[in-house]
């Protein structure tokens, strides 16, 4: 059988034919191979370098390689925080004509850490928390689209910087099946997985020395029911109000979209007597702050990214003379938030070095400066302003915290 190349982009197969495909994944050589941090994965992975992009390259079977390969085309389609799926290699034999096994080929995530990497220095259970927040975030996301996970773990998961707290991305998919909708029994299943595994997971660390002596295994592993679940009955829940009371039902909408959630569609139902009002939000859409950044500045971010970043540029709009909401003849907000990025966020971003910022993407490094500035401003009681900020922030924080950044890698 000859070698075959199924993706995703006209321009991958061209570069991916530049690899060694007749070798076993574990024995390319070291010129190919990017020197980044992995996980724990029953297959054979590998980082390479295939033009100017990092891929990440799976061994494993033909038939779960393209299953996987479609999964995570389905989940691209769904907008759920995953690894974004490139190609499958098929047909490939060694220099001797035997078999070798498939590859699934995935986008390396830039900026992203594999929890047991970011567990080499011993991480502090505030952090601890955030992760678990990510995680129950992605593994709702997902249910919510139909998702059975089948194998939710830490080692399935990579995290990002998101503006103080995590984004959790889907990495491997080989367990997972998509359904229109899941019953409970399904998601329960889930969820205890997660559990046992988180906390076999943390066990494994704390036998190895890198836990807190804080972190209790056990409790951690149940802390991710009990997020998962308060955050499914506040997306999922019923509520009745009494008949008038409209602003009740707004502020439900409000509440889920400060959440970071949209409803995309809802059920209102007045009782027979006419007392009573049924709100049901039957689908919520995740991503209600990129969106919406997205919308005004062109900016793709992370949902607290976002968030923040929407909070200063609203704060920026409220000192321009051509803000006035509501009169027509004011700036309209897009041009508003245009000439943020063109005056604020770029220049500002752009005033930190590049060999300085690590895997820090912009949104991170303007989070990352804008916390500065609160910093240094409540030392000295008065606003110290933005460029003051950036200059602190370049001479006495990135040189120090360099050291633990983990490597850059080309975009």
């Amino acid at each position: 059988m000859a070698l075959q190349i199924s993706a995703t982009n006209p321009e991958h197969p061209a570069l991916l034919l530049e690899l060694p495909w007749h070798l076993p994944l574990e024995e390319w050589p070291e010129e190919v191979l990017v020197p980044l941090p992995r996980g724990i994965s029953r297959h054979v992975v590998r980082y390479a370098q295939a033009g100017d992009e990092v891929i990440a390259v799976k061994e494993l079977a033909e038939r779960p390689a393209l299953r996987e390969y479609e999964l995570l085309r389905d989940l691209d389609r769904l907008g759920i925080p995953a690894v974004d799926p490139l190609a499958v290699v098929t047909g490939r034999t060694d220099d001797g004509g035997a078999p070798l096994e498939s590859v699934l080929v995935t986008r390396h995530l830039g900026g992203s850490m594999p929890y047991r990497s970011m567990f080499e220095t011993t991480m502090r259970p505030a952090t601890m928390h955030r992760l678990m927040d990510a995680l129950a975030v992605l593994l709702v996301r997902l249910h919510l689209a139909g998702f059975a996970w089948g194998d939710c773990s830490l080692s399935n998961t990579l995290f990002r910087r998101d503006a103080g707290a995590y984004a959790a991305y889907l990495v491997d998919a080989e367990t997972g099946d998509l359904h229109p909708q899941l019953s409970g029994g399904q998601r329960d299943y889930d969820l205890d997985l997660a559990r046992v595994n988180i906390s076999g997971e943390l066990l494994d660390l704390e036998a190895s020395g890198a836990l807190h002596p804080s972190v209790d295994p056990i409790e951690f592993g149940t802390e991710i029911c009990a997020r998962y679940g308060a955050l499914w009955e506040e997306l999922t829940r019923t509520s009745v109000y009494p008949a008038g009371k409209y602003h009740y039902i707004e502020r439900r909408i409000r509440r889920l979209n400060e959440l970071g959630f949209d409803v995309a569609e809802m059920q209102i139902e007045h009782s027979s007597n006419g007392d009573t009002v049924t709100f049901v939000p039957k689908v919520v859409d995740a991503g209600h702050h990129q969106r919406q950044l997205l919308r005004l500045t062109g900016l793709d971010t992370e949902e607290n990214q976002a968030r923040r970043l929407l909070n200063d540029l609203e704060s920026w709009m409220a000192t321009q003379d051509d803000y006035a909401p509501g009169d027509p003849l004011a700036a309209r907000p897009e041009v508003l938030a245009h000439r943020w990025v063109r005056d604020v966020f770029r220049p500002t971003v752009r005033a930190v070095p590049l060999e300085l910022r690590g895997s820090m993407d912009a949104a991170e490094i303007y989070h990352e400066l804008l916390e500065h500035r609160w910093y240094l401003s409540e030392h000295a009681q008065h606003d110290i302003g933005l460029d003051t900020a950036v200059e602190d922030y370049i001479t006495k924080i990135l040189p120090k915290a360099r050291e633990t950044l983990e490597p850059t890698l080309p975009e």
